[in-house]
């Protein structure tokens, strides 16, 4: 699919990958509907993008665990844009804490953003996909979702259940025209890590695995031209995930032991 004058919707576009995304897409000329809670980095990202595709750009706030919101959101794109080509699921968030210790109201935050606001957000417009008989469906999750490693039980069940929601999605939706592809990044280099990792040394510690937003972005928008099933980065991580698939055992000790830094 060219990508001139497509309309890309991502969450989640304040800053890191979001806004990556944003820019990559506006570089192909798509016109870009920037949508996170912090309205005024929003509207830099509208701003950016703007000028890197010549072309009119918008800045909607959202708080995708509010179905209120949502709903909000949907009717203001409806009307002012009147449809979405593309949409990136990327707003989410993780705390890597041990689960004995761990806040399960935090958990139902979790939950709240990265799958069941993902999926209130996913079915407005796939509605409207559908029965135009196009459109492509991109869902951020993650190698966790993968390859759970210590203090990730809850982020990595999220991260499953959007793995799991996903591939059954993609079944149902291809007859009717509508690609749906799962990105699944290890650690990217972006603030998310402030709070998922507020000592800031799990970064430090998987070096050779961080990915940069800028490349990642790249890569997923690419996606948006020749839609696939899956994509995973880094390639060691995959490597890593298949083990842990075929061979548990295997899997167990490295999940355990080489990958387990947090």
């Amino acid at each position: 699919m060219n990508l001139e004058n497509k309309v890309v919707l991502v969450t989640g576009s304040s800053g890191g990958l979001g806004a990556q995304i944003c820019y990559e897409a506006a570089k192909k000329g798509a016109i870009v509907i920037a949508c996170a809670r912090r309205s005024q980095l929003i509207d830099e990202v509208k701003a950016e993008c703007q000028r890197l595709s010549g072309k009119e750009a918008y800045a909607f706030p959202v708080d995708v665990s509010d179905p209120d919101s949502v709903d909000r959101l949907y009717e203001q794109v409806m009307q002012t844009v009147g449809r979405v080509d593309v949409l990136v699921n990327n707003a989410g968030f993780g705390i890597f804490e041990d689960f004995l210790t761990f806040d399960l109201g935090k958990a139902y935050d979790m939950f709240e953003v990265n799958v069941l606001g993902m999926m209130v957000l996913t079915q407005k417009f796939a509605i409207d996909m559908a029965e135009r008989r196009q459109g492509h469906i991109i869902n951020i999750a993650s190698m966790a979702g993968k390859m759970a490693t210590a203090k990730s039980t809850i982020y990595s069940a999220t991260k499953f259940a959007v793995l799991g929601f996903s591939n059954a999605l993609r079944l149902e939706l291809r007859p009717l025209g509508v690609a749906v592809t799962t990105v699944n990044p290890g650690p990217v280099a972006t603030e998310f890590f402030d709070k998922a990792d507020p000592t800031g040394s799990y970064l430090e510690k998987v070096s050779q695995l961080v990915l940069e937003p800028e490349k990642l972005a790249k890569t997923i928008v690419r996606t948006m031209e020749h839609p696939k099933r899956e994509v995973n980065r880094p390639v060691l991580l995959e490597i890593a995930a298949k083990f842990y698939t075929l061979f548990p055992t295997i899997g167990d000790y490295l999940a355990s032991g080489i990958f387990n830094k947090k």
